[in-house]
């Protein structure tokens, strides 16, 4: 499947209806949700086929990218009922059955009952801003124990160097595969703007 192809495809793909601000619910465009799924298939080869897990998989973009690019079995992972139902819709209008849900929290998920029970962890985690402090750390150190290969991730740029430090701390190596533009939507009522791009990483990290 080519780049385009995935991307047209994910833009099928239903997003929320009213995003809570408290979950920092903003949706990973098709655009951004194709180009990382597109580069972790073609570059590495860690979706086909392999057992992958989407922690924070709101609405289901990546995970359903993923599916449709034949991962093996994807497992989507978030607190919101609302969300996971609107996954549960996006499944059944794809026709696709290699993914599941898990309602929870990942702030208070024991993580080591997942330890390496997935080859591949895929995210667009909260970027722990306003009351969420912190938040993007704790999805990540939740991403790392779960996976056996690698994590790939988003997180603002002007957080690389605090995460290169965690990354190094923890003994995971960590690779900057693109700077991307975020286009946040003015999804909330206090946005001002229409939209507000953000820059953000994609990186990758894979146990030393």
């Amino acid at each position: 499947m080519k780049l385009k192809e995935l991307e047209s495809c994910l833009q099928q793909v239903d997003t929320f209806e009213e995003p809570k601000i408290l979950l920092e619910q903003y949706p990973t465009s098709p655009h951004i949700a194709a180009c990382m799924l597109y580069t972790i298939h073609s570059t590495f080869d860690d979706i086909e086929g392999k057992l992958v897990a989407d922690l924070g998989c709101g609405c289901g973009v990546l995970s359903i990218g993923a599916a449709v690019l034949d991962a093996g079995l994807c497992v989507g992972f978030d607190i919101d009922e609302d969300a996971l139902d609107i996954f549960r819709r996006n499944a059944e209008e794809f026709e696709i059955c290699n993914v599941d849900l898990v309602q929870c929290d990942l702030c208070c998920l024991e993580a080591e009952a997942y330890a390496k029970k997935f080859d591949t962890v895929i995210m667009n985690p909260p970027f722990g801003t306003k009351h969420n402090q912190g938040m993007d750390m704790k999805f990540l150190r939740a991403a790392l124990t779960m996976a056996q290969t690698a994590v790939y991730s988003l997180h603002k740029t002007s957080t690389r160097e605090h995460i290169q430090k965690k990354a190094k701390d923890w003994g995971v190596k960590m690779e900057v595969i693109a700077e991307l533009r975020y286009d946040l939507p003015a999804s909330y009522k206090f946005h001002k703007k229409k939209s507000v791009d953000i820059q953000v990483d994609f990186l990758r990290f894979s146990k030393t």
